[in-house]
């Protein structure tokens, strides 16, 4: 019972904080458009556009988010966990559709750079470092992938507003605007770099890759040193949503082995992949002279 208590409270945490980076996020986005136009900065621009994108999916992400905390059903047997995957999903495609959207925007303003209101970019930059900073505290020590990207999102917020804040002091004292979408170039291409990285291990567990960290190999090894069973075979690993983790396996056992033992055997499968975060286990028990129904051609 007392596990059950503190996953509902980390389910309503995970919830709690990407509401959180909405709002703020929302709220800000309005405030960042108006004084985009005011300071007539690209870089500001940008970033409102982007943050425009960034509300959408983070409304998204907390609605899935929190329809992926259902329980297992006849509709979806292991639960709705990979709604959460699925915010994270479309939350990367978002963020690598505005980053293009804001290279597309600001690299002809590198070839013409225009004059910006240095004043109104370092009262603005000063407000989004505040804001944006506030929200990714909320998500610092988020696990799922959902929260992990929402984080990205308000990572790049912030070395946004803080590229625009050195730009701002730069222009106050020395006239070279192509700071302003150069500095923008930068930060996106950092951005679209890590948006990438993480987009790929979505699409490994969505494809129902193996966990880099549980090597089939070495975990079929380790089942065979540690415990009675004669040989594994046929082992398939998988995650949900990159934290719950599930296998299923064949074990041999010998012939006159007695029930009490195959028992006792399964207990010390299930501890030993529980230790390595493997959360649901189902053994198939063989017969050493029992013949294997070949699933898959591997």
């Amino acid at each position: 019972m007392p596990h059950n208590h503190s996953n509902n409270h980390h389910n309503y945490n995970n919830q709690g904080n990407i509401r959180a980076a909405f709002l703020l996020n929302l709220s800000f986005t309005i405030f960042e458009i108006i004084g985009g136009f005011w300071t007539n900065s690209m870089a500001i621009l940008s970033d409102a556009l982007h943050d425009l994108g960034d509300s959408l999916s983070l409304g998204i992400s907390w609605s899935l988010e929190r329809y992926s905390k259902k329980g297992p059903d006849k509709r979806f047997s292991y639960g709705y966990a990979r709604f959460s995957l699925l915010g994270a999903l479309i939350n990367s495609l978002i963020l690598i559709s505005g980053s293009a959207i804001v290279l597309v925007r600001a690299i002809p303003r590198i070839l013409n750079p225009q004059s910006i209101n240095s004043s109104g970019m370092l009262i603005f930059a000063i407000i989004g470092i505040i804001v944006n900073g506030v929200a990714a505290l909320k998500l610092r020590k988020g696990t799922s992938f959902n929260e992990k990207v929402v984080s990205w999102h308000l990572i790049e917020d912030i070395l946004g507003w803080l590229a625009i804040l050195i730009a701002s002091i730069i222009l106050m004292f020395v006239n070279i605007p192509v700071i302003d979408p150069i500095l923008s170039v930068l930060i996106t291409a950092y951005i679209l770099y890590n948006v990438i990285i993480t987009l790929k291990q979505i699409l490994n567990i969505l494809l129902q890759g193996v966990p880099k960290n549980l090597p089939i190999d070495e975990i079929e090894k380790q089942i065979v040193e540690k415990t009675n069973a004669l040989s594994v075979h046929h082992t398939h690993i998988w995650s949900l949503e990159g934290e719950k983790n599930l296998l299923s396996t064949h074990i041999v056992v010998e012939d006159n082995i007695k029930l009490d033992d195959i028992i006792k055997l399964k207990q010390e499968i299930r501890k030993l992949m529980n230790k390595k975060g493997i959360q649901h286990v189902t053994v198939e028990v063989e017969f050493n002279s029992e013949d294997c129904d070949n699933y898959f051609d591997y």
